[in-house]
């Protein structure tokens, strides 16, 4: 199993999962937050193809999440996956019979990869992020939440790869020129998560399997790469080389899970 990012951030995310079956590859886009010209370009610079996805699966409806999600589906005639909530938040479309409705706790199969979603505390009408595996491998995925729950921690531990929302550094956030409003919204139980409270997912997770760990969704105005990273590698061990951070604009290239 392997998988990459097409950009994470506030002006768009994405990620995609491939696992592979004798000579089939499945794989997986984990959001679309882009306007459509702008995935396809993104996704041929990881070297594949629209045509060459079997799924998509949208954790939420904010616009830097759900994106071209429709669109492409309809276009390509891939099956789309998303809450019955964010549906209905994003008007409850009609999706040309490719609209399938994810659950909580309820596996889903797209040949040989299996996503397991779960629910988090974030300001969406009913958002659920992705333990993915091809039965071997196990990615957690976590891009917007605002606080750590039982459950949450539970679909995370132990992982081969982890992708942790780093949002944003709280001294940095309280001191930026965003309204009182927006930093309550932020930095609430329902928001985005710091550098810290990432820190303190990573911390109570098992991570004796863990080979990959990525942090994603740093926002540009309130964080950096060397502060996600020393809060991670405080929780881990781990080493500022050892820790890769998306970039809003390239993502990260593939990373492949022994």
């Amino acid at each position: 199993m392997r998988f990459c990012s097409l950009g994470s951030g506030s002006g768009g995310n994405a990620t995609v999962v491939e696992a592979v079956d004798g000579a089939r590859a499945h794989r997986v886009a984990i959001d679309c937050g882009f306007s459509l010209r702008e995935f396809e370009t993104r996704l041929a610079r990881a070297g594949l193809q629209c045509s060459e996805l079997d799924a998509i699966f949208v954790t939420h409806e904010h616009g830097d999440h759900v994106g071209c999600a429709l669109t492409l589906a309809r276009r390509h005639g891939i099956t789309l996956w998303m809450s019955r909530g964010t549906w209905r938040a994003i008007g409850a479309p009609e999706a040309d019979g490719l609209l399938r409705f994810a659950r909580d706790g309820e596996a889903i199969a797209v040949g040989s990869l299996q996503l397991m979603p779960y629910t988090v505390p974030h300001d969406a009408a009913e958002p659920l992020q992705l333990r993915c595996s091809d039965g071997a491998a196990h990615l957690g995925v976590l891009t917007d939440a605002g606080s750590a729950t039982p459950h949450l921690l539970a679909h995370l531990h132990d992982c081969d790869a982890l992708l942790l929302e780093c949002n944003h550094d709280a001294g940095m956030l309280a001191g930026s020129r965003y309204p009182p409003s927006l930093k309550s919204r932020i930095g609430g139980p329902l928001g985005h998560l710091s550098n810290d409270t990432a820190a303190q997912i990573l911390a109570g997770c098992r991570i004796d399997r863990l080979q990959h760990l990525v942090a994603a969704h740093l926002s540009e105005q309130n964080n950096r790469p060397e502060l996600a990273r020393a809060a991670l590698g405080g929780a881990c061990g781990a080493g500022p080389e050892d820790i890769v951070v998306a970039d809003p604009i390239t993502g990260f290239d593939w990373l492949s899970i022994r």
